[in-house]
């Protein structure tokens, strides 16, 4: 009985580059104060239920934002939030997933299997769902107004 290997996991940088090049777009259009403001949050609409979203800048370079994307539920202890560090890289107009919860230095590719049981292309994976979730926010997303930026006269008049 014969056995077929699975050909290796090949990167597609083209894919990869798109797909960095799109989740710039998205965050540029979801803070556009970027190089003003240090932090965001706004809710999401998912069904019945929604999403606390709060983005920070964690550093800031000459050509290079670092931020923290956050997002919590309400489906109470036993939902684990969701963390993503991500890179925006201005000249490039790119940005990339650097980590998600405490996972670091994430590779391009991995050996399957591995110890950690990652996926050949866990990283494109993860830039994908980047994509996917800031698309979901922006369509649904509502932002938290911070009222105590009004003066009382600007809200009464």
């Amino acid at each position: 009985m014969a056995t077929s290997v699975k050909p290796r996991y090949k990167v597609d940088l083209a894919r990869n580059m798109s797909e960095y090049e799109a989740n710039y777009a998205r965050l540029m259009k979801l803070l556009p104060q970027l190089h003003e403001e240090d932090a965001w949050k706004f809710d999401v609409d998912v069904g019945t239920s929604h999403w606390l979203v709060s983005i920070d800048v964690q550093e800031r370079a000459k050509y290079t934002t670092t931020i923290t994307v956050s997002q919590a539920d309400n489906l109470g202890s036993w939902s684990q939030p969701l963390q993503l560090q991500v890179r925006l890289y201005h000249d490039a107009r790119m940005a990339e997933v650097l980590s998600w919860q405490q996972h670091r230095r994430m590779q391009v590719r991995y050996e399957y299997p591995n110890r950690q049981m990652y996926h050949a292309d866990e990283k494109a994976q993860f830039n994908g769902f980047l994509g996917e979730w800031l698309s979901h926010c922006l369509a649904n997303g509502q932002a938290r107004i911070n009222l105590d930026r009004f003066s009382s006269n600007a809200i009464s008049g």
